[in-house]
């Protein structure tokens, strides 16, 4: 079995879950407004969504399905978020999800788990390529993906539906070659 890492950065560590976040991620992803930005994140989030979701992260990670790490301050250690990357090993390359408890935006923690995330991505998984997508209705996600070096690579008018709604998908991504010359 392979350990999932732990990635120390400026002000933060992205580091495994255990079932202790479990309380503190029903409460951050349980945000109407958190589950509303995303994709995959339900909504209401029900007691032990958490802990079952936590418990998947090991087999996937095992697999080479998904890295999901848990963003957390490094001072005072209290959960922000979660980071991923979802690995298609086939064509070398994953794609970047992310999400942040409304209380911790607008603090570049998200942006600073991302390029972290993505230069392990990049250097230890030894992927080619990245990329993202983000809700049409979540331009600050894209500021995100701007803000690694992902280039804009198209609009997928409604393309998936959130809560009986059909919303638009915006795709970024980010080459490895890309990353190295803005990275060296």
């Amino acid at each position: 079995m392979k350990k999932i890492p732990t990635i120390q950065l400026e002000r933060l560590i992205l580091r495994p879950f255990n079932l202790d976040d479990a309380q503190v991620v029903q409460e951050l992803a349980g945000d109407k407004y958190v589950a509303e930005m995303t994709l995959n994140i339900p909504h209401p989030y029900e007691d032990g969504m958490a802990e079952e979701w936590i418990e998947t992260h090991i087999d996937n990670f095992n697999e080479d399905r998904l890295l999901t790490l848990a963003i957390v301050h490094k001072e005072e250690k209290y959960l922000i978020g979660a980071i991923s990357i979802g690995i298609n090993k086939k064509f070398d390359h994953g794609e970047l999800g992310y999400w942040i408890g409304r209380k911790y935006n607008n603090n570049g923690y998200c942006t600073e788990a991302a390029k972290g995330i993505v230069k392990y991505a990049f250097e230890e998984m030894k992927l080619n390529r990245i990329f993202a997508r983000h809700l049409g209705k979540n331009p600050a996600s894209g500021k995100v993906m701007k803000k690694l070096g992902m280039k804009y690579e198209g609009l997928l008018k409604q393309h998936v539906r959130k809560w009986g709604e059909y919303e638009d998908l915006v795709h970024y991504g980010l080459l490895k070659a890309e990353y190295n010359s803005e990275n060296n």
